[in-house]
């Protein structure tokens, strides 16, 4: 479960999902149900790097957020495929690969 707590009360997500204003837009995330192995690995994670669970956790979603999601990525890969109109067989692919590897 993901909740969602604004300081702009009465204005929609999508009203505000135009501009993201970060300094004036104060936002709280609550996630229910981690996996007790999730919650166990993190601590640790967070002590390597010293930081705070919450600048942890929010440096990781900045992160998750800046990359496209993979159905936009793969949209984007074929658009650039059939842009490109050209065609390589799975051989070839496989044939430069190995050469790679060498």
């Amino acid at each position: 479960m993901l909740v969602w707590y604004s300081a702009h009360p009465g204005v929609t997500f999508a009203e505000r999902s135009h501009s993201w204003d970060y300094a004036s837009m104060a936002v709280q995330i609550t996630i229910r149900d981690v996996p007790e192995k999730v919650r166990n690995e993190l601590p640790g994670r967070v002590a390597s790097q010293g930081k705070s669970m919450r600048v942890f956790l929010r440096a990781e979603l900045e992160r998750l957020a800046a990359r496209p999601s993979i159905e936009t990525w793969l949209e984007q890969a074929r658009s650039r495929k059939q842009a490109a109109g050209t065609r390589i067989s799975a051989a070839q692919i496989l044939k430069h690969r190995n050469a790679d590897r060498r």
